[in-house]
């Protein structure tokens, strides 16, 4: 397992195996040195993106739970926003957690005025779905794609997928059906935050797909 070094988040780069693959972590808002953290001790070569040049070197990319509208706000700032789009439409392998989901649904029923999605789930979501931070939960999630144990799911206002579109499936439920995590192609969307509580097998299905495309 690979030993990280503090130093090497703040240079933007994040140490992993050297034959791994070249994953990024959007990293303008949200708990992003986590998800590199994580991608790290499962052999990805991670580095932090908020440029589009450092966008264009990446394999794959975490977008990570956070504050979508701030997200959205910055992407645009930083000239990012058109070329991540622009990636997603290319193919390039995604995976979004809470705010992440949010930035990748194609619809968000409650976005604030002005805000904009990056689009390329055929999902529908709605924000904050689960209450204040205070109502955070934990629970566990049956998703074949994973196979067994359960995975133990850490909710935190997260989103709520409302509508599964024709080019989208549904991965994972609650116990009343609401849908938590999807995917379409090469995306991949869960309400809840995996790098929290060493549940790491929805990083691993994601660099599945990464190393299927490189």
């Amino acid at each position: 397992m690979t030993t990280l070094r503090s130093e090497s988040l703040a240079a933007g780069e994040v140490a992993g195996e050297a034959s791994g693959p070249r994953v990024g972590v959007l990293a303008l808002q949200g708990d992003f040195r986590e998800h590199a953290r994580v991608l790290a001790q499962l052999g990805a070569r991670v580095s932090l993106v908020r440029r589009p040049d450092e966008l264009a070197d990446v394999e794959g990319l975490v977008i990570p739970g956070g504050e979508s509208t701030v997200m959205d706000k910055l992407a645009r700032a930083y000239g990012l926003a058109e070329p991540l789009k622009a990636a997603i439409a290319d193919g390039l392998p995604v995976y979004g957690t809470c705010a992440g989901l949010i930035m990748l649904a194609d619809t968000v029923l409650d976005a604030i005025a002005g805000q904009e999605s990056l689009g390329g789930l055929d999902v529908v979501v709605r924000r904050n779905a689960f209450g204040s931070q205070n109502q955070s939960f934990e629970t566990d999630l049956g998703v074949p794609a994973l196979g067994e144990p359960p995975v133990h799911a850490v909710f935190i206002r997260g989103p709520v997928v409302e509508s599964v579109g024709a080019d989208a499936t549904a991965l994972a439920s609650l116990d009343d059906g609401r849908v938590v995590a999807v995917e379409q192609g090469n995306l991949v969307g869960t309400s809840f935050h995996p790098e929290m509580n060493g549940e790491y097998r929805f990083h691993e299905y994601f660099l599945g797909k990464v190393r299927a495309r490189s």
